[in-house]
């Protein structure tokens, strides 16, 4: 029987294959006859209690020029397809959040929601860390600028980040004794009104920021390094990081061992860990990427083994 996806995802149109995670996952389900379908956040509604969506059927190519084609989008129950990717990229704010209210009602309504909508809730990509400390590095997470004070005191070196940032945008290193401190404090907590998070500084970021993909809780046996370039302390391909492909050492598989069962408990399918040297930094939930370049330096098929996992939840 063949299966129906919507994928829910920011313009496809703006995508570029070669790197997009999301695309690799809609060809690998249209080469498994599944029948996609295409919307975006304006796209969602509820009506008496179930979700809608105004859904155009999709055709995806593997060519860097014409990768796409739409047809006339038509006002849809969820409940009508079978499987949902929610990869709309962050930030969380509230328009994210009340999508994922929207696609709760598809689950209610026995749609597969991949990530679990209240798993996007509840696991922010900056704070879920958290819950394993014993994976991370010394952090900080703090409205209060002179406890932020203090911990740079105490650590020296360290990064600061905003909690709903993606890409690397908005975040700082810094240091005790930086002029720049208290402005930049100021920036990421809106003069004390919102959060910022403190780690300590990790120099071995220098050989790169690891992302480590997980399908239901078990690791990609390889991860993609992005490496800072020139000046820039951040290796994020956002901000212009090289990736280079690694196997995965034992400290990257224990912590993946740490982390994987509760987040499979969760309903989080398709996840991805930043690693830094031996450390935890982020938990990637909401659009994590990388698996267009891990399997074209490895010969993989990370899409493929995502929805093995997404055809035996289905069965």
């Amino acid at each position: 029987m063949a299966r129906s996806l919507a994928v829910l995802m920011d313009p496809i149109a703006t995508i570029t294959t070669k790197k997009d995670s999301t695309f690799a996952m809609l060809l690998e389900a249209q080469r498994r006859g599944w029948t996609l379908y295409y919307c975006t956040q304006g796209d969602l509604a509820i009506r008496e209690g179930r979700a809608w969506a105004q859904l155009a059927r999709l055709t995806v190519r593997d060519d860097p020029y014409d990768w796409f084609s739409l047809e006339t989008a038509a006002w849809t129950d969820l409940s009508e397809v079978d499987a949902v990717l929610a990869r709309k990229d962050p930030p969380f704010d509230a328009q994210f959040l009340y999508d994922t209210m929207v696609l709760e009602l598809a689950q209610m309504a026995g749609v597969l929601v991949v990530n679990d909508p209240r798993g996007l809730r509840d696991a922010n990509e900056k704070l879920f860390t958290q819950h394993f400390p014993q994976c991370c590095a010394p952090t900080l997470v703090a409205r209060d600028r002179a406890e932020l004070r203090r911990f740079v005191a105490e650590h020296g070196q360290v990064v600061l980040k905003p909690l709903d940032g993606m890409g690397g945008r908005g975040i700082f290193r810094s240091h005790h004794g930086d002029p720049n401190l208290n402005s930049i404090l100021e920036t990421l907590t809106l003069n004390g009104r919102a959060f910022a998070l403190a780690q300590k500084y990790l120099p071995e970021i220098s050989a790169g920021d690891k992302r480590i993909l997980l399908i239901d809780g078990e690791p990609v046996p390889y991860a993609l390094a992005r490496i800072p370039q020139g000046d820039d302390f951040r290796g994020n391909l956002a901000a212009g990081g090289r990736g280079e492909g690694r196997p995965l050492s034992e400290r990257d598989r224990w912590i993946a061992a740490q982390v994987g069962p509760e987040l499979k408990r969760r309903g989080m399918i398709f996840v991805g860990l930043d690693v830094i040297g031996d450390w935890l930094t982020e938990i990637n939930v909401t659009s994590p990427t990388c698996i267009r370049e891990l399997d074209a330096q490895f010969g993989l098929n990370i899409a493929g083994s995502l929805f093995d996992c997404i055809e035996a939840r289905l069965a």
